[in-house]
């Protein structure tokens, strides 16, 4: 459903299953960058993807996406069958625009079978509780609602020497008192500390997965961020 771009967005619910929202994350995550700031990195990302040069009239669905950024981002870009999931029904309705809303878990998608030509994934497969069970649980539904042809995008976080060092510089409490991003992302990883830190301790198990229902087509590993692109088995 959509909300033509000038009142809260009417959303689909479903079941949510296990998975639940925290108050105090979600606030952090609002104060770590402007919906503008936000929607420029998934332009950023979306381009370096190549996306931008991708059939304007593909079906796409973003998964765990939040208040809705990179459906703009998307949309901004000339994309005009856009979907998007998330499990914050706080998150979606902040979004303000024409792409159809689902309140869903990504583990149980209520979607048919073979739908769409492009899923894309900013930063949400690190919240999943259980792993590696609840990933091949997304990303065999992922696979599910792809076309054959289709393609999947993420980009998560990643254990590299660069995020290391990020952190370090984000705990320090001089820098979370002088530095109000870097204390919005030391807040959302203190709130999701187990989830996150259990997804960067365990690489290999988490590309067995991704090569269990996806063939590679991209895989970047670099600056704290997985970039990968995959399509369905």
């Amino acid at each position: 459903m959509s909300n033509g771009g000038k009142t809260p967005a009417m959303i689909r619910h479903v079941e949510a299953g296990q998975l639940c929202c925290d108050p105090v994350w979600e606030a952090a995550y609002e104060r770590f960058e402007t919906p503008e700031e936000e929607i420029a990195k998934f332009i950023k990302r979306l381009r370096k993807f190549g996306v931008d040069q991708l059939d304007k009239q593909s079906s796409v669905i973003e998964l765990f996406c939040g208040r809705g950024g990179g459906l703009v981002a998307l949309q901004r870009l000339g994309f005009t069958n856009v979907e998007g999931v998330d499990l914050s029904d706080t998150l979606l309705e902040s979004y303000r625009g024409p792409a159809q809303l689902h309140l869903a878990d990504c583990r149980s998608l209520p979607m048919s079978d073979a739908t769409y030509d492009i899923a894309i994934v900013q930063g949400g497969l690190h919240h999943l509780p259980n792993l590696p069970d609840d990933l091949n649980e997304s990303l065999s539904e992922t696979r599910r609602i792809l076309k054959p042809g289709g393609r999947l995008y993420v980009i998560e976080p990643w254990m590299t020497p660069f995020l290391r060092i990020a952190h370090a510089i984000t705990d320090q409490p001089i820098v979370r008192k002088l530095y109000a991003k870097g204390d919005a992302l030391a807040t959302m990883t203190e709130h999701e500390s187990e989830t996150y830190f259990q997804w960067l301790g365990m690489p290999d198990v988490l590309m067995q997965s991704f090569s269990r229902y996806f063939d590679t087509v991209q895989c970047d590993m670099s600056w704290g961020k997985l970039a990968y692109v995959g399509k369905p088995r």
